[in-house]
């Protein structure tokens, strides 16, 4: 067995570098945290190629004497804490003191730096964790730091990267999220010699988000009225009711100047606009949360990516109470602080279940209606060499049927769906999305959502494999600006888009222009929503989306999901044509998601239910 042996001060250094340094991002952000603490009103950052050869920061904040330039780059040393006590009340950004040794590790670190009552600045070189150089040098007061040839001393780093445009999309998409929690401090962001925006400091918060992130997402939002109970205040901008995003991209969410990830303040997001967007997308958030220190815990993750709150019920509330105060003012009041705010908030709910003098009735004219005891029943004909699927169940009072041939195409799970041509239609729950019908020996629920989901999918999916893809032309092109890592994800993926059916092209720097659209998608949708959810997609896909089935099977859900989005009144016709097309897919029974298109509740289980078994 080996000896046990204290490692090197230079080991030490790279592996918690393989916990600070994941990515140039993550340098960049560690060292503008640096340059914020230190009280800078003017922060310019740089990079060349990614990240990868060159990286730089410089700051107006007050600098370092040399002493403590020297001690910055020493493992654990910093100004933010003294005693364990001050973790609970950190107002800093860093505090670990990892992050500058850490960096010098594992690249070429060149620090200058100067106070504002010394006469002279210092520069201090580092080169792969190695001290080369300590002397004078001429500059303005602040910092400078410059990183180059990242990971070069440890090339299995390196392997790990992304393309340089992926890299320089996460480096652009921090940079935007500090710039707008701190309106007081003016950023400039250069790429490869090339200005890629400019933010001065004290802007209106609507007109900083429109030059960092561009005027078509500021004019989707409104002001958030502030309030402030418990030690908390929330201002910020939130989206418009009704405009949403597939993603949580555009949801920003920061605590005391911190932007971070946060459960509890998406959930509290989500929440609030439940009624005025789809169930599974998100709105777009600019949220400012200010709060104690004591009230929050950033010692979570080596990155600083996420926080805790104390009390998280008592936030969650907050949140909540104060963005629907925005979105409907005259239905909710401001909370007040003498008052506690319940555990959970209470919605009461209208009651879905159909009025009996409004009951929904199959026409005679599309389908043959039996009279008997049991009521209407949708006696569809098959049409032209359809085949009938299985009965879930028979009447008791019925012999067994034969069981029908199953067509080659359908797996064997889904062999055994009802005989929906013997189904009686009762009517519609859960806003019009169910379908209630008696079928066999119970009842039967359809999600009529789920079902155009499979139909949609599937005919897409069809298209696909036997014709070529067909444009259609837009009278007016859809110009579309994205956020820096959805852009590089769609310049990536331009020619697999425009092979089947798209027609994208760059029209600048995460800018695009929309001139054509598949004639699979309906000739009345949203084409920016639909765009935008696309690209939201290919950006969190794990597999390769220029491969020809995970594009095609992209774009069918994309169909799908936009489809079953589509507002339309289901009367019991086409209700009676939803079901023939379903039951000709090959997979009846469960949406393209996983989830189940019809559940049977049998006439025992609701017997069970009122205690008569």
């Amino acid at each position: 067995m080996p000896k046990i042996r204290i490692l090197s001060d230079n080991v030490a250094n790279q592996i918690a570098a393989g916990e600070v340094v994941e990515r140039p991002v993550s340098v960049i952000k560690e060292l503008l945290e640096n340059a914020i603490d230190a009280g800078a009103t003017r922060i310019s950052i740089e990079f060349r190629n990614g990240g990868r050869n060159f990286m730089s920061i410089e700051d107006n904040g007050v600098g370092m004497t040399r002493d403590e330039a020297l001690m910055a780059l020493e493992r654990h040393a910093t100004s933010k804490i003294r005693a364990t006590e001050d973790l609970d009340t950190i107002q800093t950004f860093g505090f670990r003191g990892e992050a500058l040794p850490s960096i010098a590790s594992v690249s070429q670190f060149t620090l200058r730096t100067r106070t504002a009552d010394s006469p002279l600045g210092t520069e201090i070189f580092v080169s792969g964790g190695k001290y080369v150089h300590c002397r004078d040098v001429g500059m303005a007061p602040g910092t400078k730091i410059e990183v180059a040839s990242l990971f070069a001393n440890v090339p299995a780093r390196l392997k790990f990267l992304k393309s340089e445009n992926t890299e320089a999309a996460h480096i652009t998409r921090t940079i935007r999220l500090y710039a707008v929690a701190h309106p007081k401090i003016a950023f400039t962001l250069w790429e490869n010699g090339r200005e890629i925006f400019r933010s001065p400091a004290n802007l209106d918060m609507i007109d900083r988000v429109a030059a960092i992130w561009g005027r078509q997402l500021a004019d989707e939002l409104i002001p958030l009225t502030p309030a402030e109970a418990f030690g908390m205040k929330v201002s910020g901008l939130i989206g418009k009711p009704g405009v949403s995003r597939s993603s949580r991209q555009e949801m920003v969410t920061i605590v005391n100047g911190r932007p971070v990830d946060n459960r509890t303040m998406a959930y509290s997001l989500v929440e609030s606009y439940h009624t005025l967007i789809p169930r599974g997308r998100y709105p777009l958030a600019f949220l400012f949360l200010e709060i104690d220190p004591h009230a929050i815990d950033v010692n979570v993750h080596p990155a600083k990516r996420e926080i805790r709150f104390r009390d998280e019920s008592r936030v969650r509330n907050f949140l909540i109470n104060t963005v629907l105060g925005t979105l409907s003012p005259q239905e909710t009041e401001a909370p007040e602080p003498a008052r506690p705010i319940p555990a959970t908030p209470f919605r009461t709910e209208p009651n879905p279940m159909p009025s009996p003098a409004t009951e929904v009735r199959v026409p005679a004219r599309d389908y043959s209606v039996g009279q008997g005891d049991r009521g209407n029943v949708l006696t569809m004909p098959a049409r032209s060499g359809e085949v009938s699927p299985r009965p879930l169940a028979a009447p008791p009072s019925a012999p067994k049927p034969p069981e029908s041939p199953v067509p080659a195409k359908l797996p064997e799970k889904a062999s055994a769906v009802p005989a929906f041509r013997q189904w009686r239609f009762f009517g519609k729950l859960a806003g019009d999305n169910v379908a209630v019908f008696q079928a066999g020996e119970g009842l039967l629920l359809l999600n009529i959502r789920f079902a155009r989901e499979r139909i949609a999918f599937e005919r897409v999916l069809e298209r696909f494999r036997t014709a070529a893809p067909v444009s259609q032309q837009l009278l007016i092109p859809e110009p579309l600006e994205f956020d820096p890592i959805q852009a590089d994800a769609l310049n990536r993926n331009l020619p697999t888009l425009n092979a089947a059916g798209f027609e994208i092209e760059e029209f600048g720097r995460n800018f695009f222009r929309v001139n054509a659209v598949p004639d699979w998608l309906d000739a009345g949708a949203d084409v920016a929503a639909c765009v935008r959810d696309l690209v939201a997609r290919i950006a969190r896909l794990p597999a390769d989306f220029s491969r020809a089935n995970v594009a095609h099977e992209t774009l069918a859900r994309l169909a799908g999901a936009h489809a079953s989005s589509a507002s339309e009144n289901f009367d019991a016709e086409k209700i009676g044509i939803l079901l023939r097309e379903l039951f000709a897919c090959s997979q009846p029974n469960v949406s393209p998601n996983g989830q189940k298109i019809f559940v049977e509740i049998s006439h025992q289980e609701i017997s069970r239910k009122f205690g008569l078994l």
